[in-house]
Order: C-alpha cells, then structure tokens, then sequence
C-alpha cells in the first residue's frame, strides 16, 4: 500500500486550511493540502459574499458586537483573541502575502460596510465577491512552487478516516499508546486506490455541515466531513444544534443550493416586505432589517406562514441603479439571469442553511483533546459564536485560527517524528460490490428533506422524534452499504452526512432552550 508523508497533513481548502498553509509556507515544512474536489477554489470561502471583519490595533467593540450577536453565550477569550489578533494577521497574510485587492476609495484607502448586528463599519469588502477574491488570492500566493516546493495539492482526493494508534494499529500493545493522530487514510478518486497519508500534524479544515439539508447556501462539500471523522477517532464535538439559518437566499425552486443574497443588502439600506407588499420587521425586532440573523430568519419564516407565500421580497431598489450594479455586480447578474432586475424590483428571498456553530473542540490555538489533531475554522468550535455567530466573523475567524494553529505547529512539530507506516493497518477493501449511484442520491435526498423538515429552523419534540425514527433505518442501511460496497467519495460522504445529521439531532434533543440560531417550540 502507498504512503504519502507530510510535516503537516491540512484536510481542507478553504480560508481556514489556506491560511495555516501560508503561516508555514516559509518554514520548509513538508505540507500537503488536501481536499476532495478537483479545483482547490471549491469551497465556502469561494460562494462568501459580505465581507471579513477587519479589526485593527487600537479599535474596541467587536468583542461586546459578538456577545450580543449571540445572546450572550459566546466565550468572551475567544471573542477577546479574534480581536486583538486578527487584524494584524489580515494585514500580513491578505494584504501583504496574498495581496488580496479589497475595495478602496478615490485615495486608496480601504472601504468599508456594516452587516447586522455591528455596531460600527469594520467590513472589508469586494464587490458582492470577498469570498472569491480571497480564495483565488491565497491559492495564487501558494501555487508558488519556485517559492514553495514544499508545498503539495492534493486535488481530488477524500480523506476517509483518521488514523489512530488505537484504532488502526496492527498490535495490541498500541491500544495503550496516548491518543494521538498520525494521518488519515486517503481515496484518490481517479485511480480508486486508498492510501496511508502519514503527518505528524493533522488539521482538520473541512468547513461545516449545510449542505446537509434540502435548502442551503454552501458548497455540497459541506457535509460533515471532518466532524464525523473526529467523532470516529475520539475528538469531542459540540454545540451542533446551533445551525445557523441564513434570512437571505434567492428563491430558486431548480436547486438545492441556494443563491445568497449577501446580508450587506440590508447593510446598504435594503427593506425586506412580504407577498402584500408590507413591511414587516418593525413587528419583530426595533433593529428591524438589521437585528441578528435567528431573528430574522424566523421573523421570514413567521410572514411566510401567514401570507401562505413561498417567499418574502428585499428592496433594494431605491438606490441608484447604477450604484446597485456595482456595489452588487455578481447579485444583480445572477438575479438578471433568473429575470428579476434589482436595481427595479424586489428580490425573492428563504431563509436557508447557512453556517454551522459547532464543532470539534479545540482550545484557543486550535487544539483538539487528541495529540497532534489541530481543527480550524467551521469545522471547529472555540465558542466563538456561542449560539449564533456575528456577521462577517466567519473568514475573519477561519483566517485567524489557521494562522494561530499553524504558528503553534512550528513551535512544536520539531519535536515530533512521522509514525511508522507499517504499523498501521493497510485499507481493508470490502466486497468491492459496485456502488449503486441512484441508492446513494436518493438516500442522500431523504437525509436533506428530513434534516430540512424535521431539524431545521424551527423544532419540536414531535418533529425530533419522527426525524430519529427515520434516522436510524437510513443510518443501518448505509452502514450496512458502506462494509459492501467499492468506495467511492459519494459513499464516504452519505456516510458522514448520517453521522453528522445524527450529531445535530441527538444535540437538538439535549437542548430544551431557545436561543440564538437554536429555536425550538416544545
């Protein structure tokens, strides 16, 4: 069986993944990153619209911004380290490394916007695109490999499971060996071939969970990855239940993924109204159009209920047309496209699943309860956003733990030496029965439609309840398919997504408090 060997194995290859990748770049670490889609661009960080908080030295107010976000649950050390820290980190790695190009006024200073609940501009913006922009940045500055050659892409490969001593050791007396990770086992999609990808250091950076349900606006690599295979090597997971629903998402009935419509649209001045043309935030919330997300999402939902209309409308349209073209380029082409012209009408918008709170525990440099496991960014929960994350915060955050998990990698990974290979256990092929594509997508599509209709925005006993019954009959089958059956990336994913689906449910049921993006009924 092949092995690859890595310093730092970086599961992931999105703002999070990148930006330990470029902390390390010069230290001449052997690094690959990898990520399971054949462009590395592919990633939540490429489809994030609004913008990243920018917090320079001497400015205050995004640590009690995140607080209030959240209602109060967030952890005040981690609010208090993305403050003091993140700003000098986006000024080394984006604006200095990657030269990532923000908008900037007629004298070339940097412009900025305000999303829901800040209380100052501190956004740092392009376009309708900051996301792009970033990704694209990064991945040009690591691309490098005059500069870089120990840096390595592994494009199109899924990591399957975590390698543990304890769980994938060929002796006994391993059992008894810390709890540690050494690297993960490894499909290369095109070839079929499963191999032993060996690091020292293992960061997880696979980003969050929402392509779990029926409606969201993630990538469709959002689906749990790399909290299932943390639970599965002994990591703590927690705080699934807080799925943050996003108010905003083109109203599209062809697709699942949905087209976001960035918050800073409300930012800019835009007014939700429902199918009678009538505002109706000020029913809500005395922030109206700019109070935290829960309460805006549910506040949709509840005049969606009313009106019996599939969707609300945001009206943007009193701004300049102009203005709105290049303010909101990718928005205005992409509603063009679907015939509806902003700078004229109104845009219909759902609520849909957005970012997820939760994850696997790590302290404040990204350190998970298992030796040598480092989680970064949605993938990982430092109790940042408590129970309902603060606009923009999510790059700002994915930026700077990458970045502190990997300066906290060199100042230890010296020390450590590459596990021996043989000692694991090769990749045990099953039947090699052939997979089956129309079984997977639809047992895909049930795990959404239950996830969307029974654990979505809103819950309740009863709906939890029906959501388990059916979660435990597809979770047997699939794992009763997945012993069968040739491995495939599809398979590796449904397999996940039920775990993680699992994860969310299970957490849902242990929390009777509303709060935050966590609402539930009885």
């Amino acid at each position: 069986m092949s092995v690859y060997n890595f310093d730092v194995l970086i599961i992931g290859c999105g703002i999070a993944g990148l930006s330990s990748a470029a902390r390390l770049a010069e230290s001449g670490l052997k690094i690959g990153i990898l990520t399971r889609d054949q462009k590395p661009e592919e990633s939540n960080t490429l489809y994030a619209q609004g913008g990243i908080t920018y917090s320079p030295k001497g400015q205050n107010g995004l640590v009690n911004d995140i607080a209030k976000a959240s209602s109060y649950t967030s952890n005040t050390r981690a609010a208090e380290l993305l403050e003091k820290r993140s700003g000098a980190i986006l000024e080394e790695i984006l604006l200095e490394k990657a030269a990532t190009s923000f908008e900037k006024d007629d004298q070339g200073n940097l412009k900025f916007t305000r999303e829901a609940a800040h209380s100052l501009d501190r956004i740092l913006y392009q376009g309708d695109f900051t996301g792009k922009e970033i990704q694209l940045s990064l991945l040009n500055y690591l691309n490098d490999q005059d500069r870089f050659p120990n840096i390595s892409f592994l494009t199109g490969h899924t990591a399957i499971d975590l390698l543990t001593p304890f769980h994938q050791g060929t002796k006994i007396q391993q059992r008894y060996e810390e709890n540690r990770v050494i690297g993960a086992y490894v499909l290369n999609q095109e070839t079929g071939q499963v191999t032993k990808a060996m690091a020292k250091v293992t960061i997880l950076a696979t980003g969050g969970v929402g392509a779990l349900y029926l409606h969201h606006s993630n990538s469709e690599g959002a689906r749990g990855d790399g909290h299932a295979m943390a639970r599965r090597a002994g990591a703590i997971i927690t705080d699934m239940e807080f799925i943050q629903f996003h108010p905003t998402t083109f109203f599209d009935k062809s697709s699942h993924r949905r087209f976001l419509i960035s918050e800073a649209i409300r930012g800019e001045g835009g007014i939700l109204i429902n199918a009678n043309g009538e505002e109706f935030m000020k029913k809500y919330h005395p922030d109206r159009e700019m109070a935290a997300r829960d309460i805006v999402a549910r506040s949709i939902d509840e005049e969606m209920i009313a009106s019996r209309h599939e969707c609300v409308y945001l009206d943007i349209s009193k701004k300049d047309g102009e203005w709105i073209k290049n303010r909101f380029p990718t928005i205005y082409q992409h509603c063009l496209n679907n015939k509806v012209d902003i700078t004229k009408n109104p845009i219909p918008v759902v609520p849909a699943a957005h970012y997820t709170c939760g994850g696997v525990k790590t302290d404040l440099k990204g350190r998970t309860n298992l030796m040598n496991l480092y989680a970064v960014g949605e993938v990982a929960c430092t109790g940042l956003h408590g129970a309902n994350r603060l606009a923009s915060t999510s790059l700002a955050e994915g930026l700077t733990w990458g970045y502190l998990a990997a300066e906290d990698i060199e100042s230890r990974v010296h020390d450590k030496e590459l596990y021996n290979a043989d000692l694991i256990q090769d990749w045990r092929v099953g039947k090699g029965d052939a997979v089956d594509m129309a079984l997977i997508h639809q047992d895909f599509l049930t795990l959404k439609q239950t996830m969307w209709n029974y654990v979505g925005l809103t819950r309740t006993g009863n709906r939890l309840t029906r959501a388990n019954a059916m979660f435990r009959e597809l979770f047997d089958e699939i794992q009763r398919f997945y012993r069968h059956s040739e491995i495939r990336d599809e398979l590796i994913g449904l397999r996940n997504a039920v775990e993680v689906g699992y994860m969310v449910l299970n957490a849902s049921n242990r929390n009777r408090e509303s709060i935050g993006c966590f609402f539930r009924k009885n």
